[in-house]
């Protein structure tokens, strides 16, 4: 115990020397880039954009791996807590300086390079991203952006307040699929769309269970503190790490944050929805014995059936009702699909557009897009309104890339935060139907003030606004 309580003491001084000495550096002068120095089409001396990547296994290594691929991106440092998720990346890019704990990085390094991509479990997100964008730096962060609601609202006005360029991991943004579907509403093939279906066959680890029996040995490469960043201390657990936090609300934000910034996002580009007003969750519960329902509020539900409704936009007549489907559960079958047909794409992924005069499906990353029945599909005509990116969800690394290449506002980006923020922010906002089911042992529908983020009736459900950060982690 004193052992654990002198590393405690330790760690909590780490913490207060670089936010006192990142606040400082904050204040007193902004990072300008190396390629902005020499202007308008000047690269830094090496001819790249420095990045460093924060989280280097698992999403973060194929970031990483990315951003490498764009030709235009050299990685010059590397960041992660468990030595042995990252030793695939260190292998590839040699010459990045490696670090484990990303404030001792950017109070170090801070000057010598110009971009950082996120790439850790959701609760730290922010926190991260955050202190990057106070220096200047611009950010590419996995999604869903960020695990609050609150971090998404601050996050998206601080990239606009510190001018940085900014992309959320959900790269089927940058497919062909969205914008084509995005042309076939707009030249009126759908009529006008009320009702859209989203679902996902996720979650595809551990929910709906009791918190595991702590482990008597976290393992050598692991820094268990520094992983837990800003949630609660807690004993180490084995198969939390790397992936199976996302069924817990302290680290993950369950299925939806996983897969809704992937599916979700062609509704909010296709209907120009933002904001939802209001929101209701079933959600599945489990019995651990005759008639004796488990509960279980540190786990997300093993399934669950979110609607949620967007007001009225430019592009629609009325009122928008989106369902969000996960656990396996599905929509009933358009008449369109042949008893027999696929839905197309990733098997137990979709999205349904229905219209007042069509329907349309898409599946992850909005690829198999489709009208239906499908063999409207071959001969539909469009006028094309939107620029493709170049390599679709391959091109979106390089497209944030080369937007912080160009710099702040010279170009569009798919995933920018003030596209991402809304995004995340509803999923987020569905999030609190769900688990305000362990708060009441009910549904209700949940009315949204956007405005102050803030669950008009049930005020229990406010406190997953904005969780309370461990104490010497802060924003």
């Amino acid at each position: 115990m004193a052992e654990e309580k002198q590393t405690d003491q330790a760690n909590n001084k780490s913490r207060r020397e670089f936010l006192k000495t990142g606040t400082i550096a904050a204040a007193s002068f902004m990072i300008v880039p190396r390629h902005v120095l020499g202007g308008k089409g000047f690269l830094a001396p090496s001819d790249k954009l420095l990045v460093a990547g924060v989280g280097a296994g698992g999403k973060g290594e194929s970031d990483i791996a990315n951003f490498a691929k764009s030709g235009k991106a050299e990685i010059a440092f590397l960041c992660d807590v468990d030595d042995r998720r990252s030793a695939k990346t260190r292998a590839n890019f040699p010459k990045a300086k490696y670090y484990k704990d990303w404030r001792e990085m950017l109070d170090k390094e801070h000057k010598h390079f110009d971009a950082m991509s996120v790439s850790t479990p959701d609760h730290n997100h922010a926190i991260i991203a955050y202190h990057g964008m106070q220096l200047g730096k611009g950010v590419y962060v996995q999604k869903p952006m960020t695990h609050d609601l609150y971090e998404a609202r601050l996050l998206t006005e601080a990239a606009a307040k510190y001018k940085v360029v900014t992309q959320m991991g959900n790269q089927g943004s940058s497919n062909d699929g969205t914008r084509l579907m995005s042309e076939w509403y707009d030249a009126g093939l759908l009529g006008d769309v009320h009702t859209v279906y989203c679902w996902t066959n996720r979650p595809v680890w551990p929910q709906g269970i009791a918190w595991p029996a702590p482990q008597p040995e976290i393992p050598k490469e692991l820094d268990w503190d520094l992983w837990l960043g800003t949630a609660p201390k807690k004993d180490y657990v084995d198969k939390l790490v790397p992936f199976n936090w996302r069924g817990w609300w302290d680290y993950g934000t369950g299925a939806l944050g996983d897969m809704g910034c992937h599916l979700v996002e062609a509704p909010f580009r296709v209907l120009d929805i933002r904001y939802a007003t209001d929101v209701q969750a079933s959600v599945g519960g489990v019995y651990v014995d005759q008639f004796k329902a488990g509960r279980f509020p540190e786990s997300c539900p093993p399934s669950s059936h979110i609607t949620l409704t967007f007001p009225k936009t430019a592009k629609t007549l009325g009122n928008v009702t989106l369902h969000w489907m996960d656990g396996g559960i599905q929509p009933e079958r358009p008449d369109e699909l042949a008893p027999n047909e696929d839905w197309g794409g990733e098997q137990g992924n979709g999205c349904l557009f229905v219209g007042t005069k069509g329907k349309m499906f898409c599946s992850t990353y909005s690829d198999a897009a489709t009208l239906l029945p499908k063999a409207l599909t071959k001969d539909a005509k469009a006028p094309q309104k939107w620029a493709r990116v170049p390599g679709g969800a391959e091109g979106h690394y390089a497209q944030w890339v080369e937007g912080c290449i160009a710099g702040y506002g010279k170009t569009e980006l798919s995933s920018s935060f003030d596209k991402a923020g809304p995004l995340t922010e509803a999923l987020l906002m569905a999030n609190l139907a769900v688990r305000g089911h362990s708060l009441r042992g009910g549904a209700i529908k949940y009315l949204w003030d956007n405005q102050n983020q803030k669950v008009t009736n049930f005020d229990l459900a406010n406190q997953y606004v904005k969780r309370q950060y461990r104490e010497g982690w802060t924003l």
